[in-house]
């Protein structure tokens, strides 16, 4: 995803630094406006990923963030933590969940980003700070933490 939030103006560039494309496929790609320009930072992960981990570990990346960030699914691939299903029982402040995964540094920062409307649960945004996660919140066997649109993270009780 670091990729694909690069700036429209930095794609033609980067896609010259991080990637073997050739320079008249680059040129074609920096064409692109509006929408389309979205196209040219897929291309620029995938590519970038591909030279660091593979293109096997590209591919799988791309459709994690296909799925994650254009159908809005809880995506396999993304950051997980395993929880002991006791915890849920009784249920736990999500701030807390969210501090005890490593998702934010404290309680408190994850609940200046509640209060701030930038904590979302199951991608569903929460403003109170005293909400509880309990059973009902797993879906798919994970609960799904997000702070704004790049920070993701799957709990998964077990």
């Amino acid at each position: 995803q670091f990729w694909r939030d690069t700036e429209d103006a930095d794609v033609g560039r980067l896609l010259r630094i991080f990637t073997d494309l050739p320079e008249q496929e680059i040129a074609e790609l920096e064409r692109l406006e509006g929408a389309e320009r979205n196209q040219a930072k897929k291309i620029l992960a995938t590519e970038a990923t591909a030279l660091c981990h593979g293109k096997s570990a590209a591919l799988a990346a791309a459709e994690t963030s296909r799925r994650t960030f254009e159908e809005g699914v809880i995506a396999e691939g993304l950051p997980t933590f395993e929880i002991d299903l006791s915890k849920f029982t009784n249920g736990i402040p999500l701030a807390t969940l969210s501090s005890t995964a490593g998702f934010t540094s404290s309680s408190s920062e994850a609940r200046r980003h509640m209060e701030g409307g930038g904590f979302r649960l199951n991608n569903v945004v929460v403003q109170d700070p005293k909400t509880v996660v309990g059973p009902d919140d797993v879906k798919d066997g994970v609960i799904k933490l997000s702070i704004g649109r790049k920070k993701h993270l799957l709990v998964k009780p077990v």
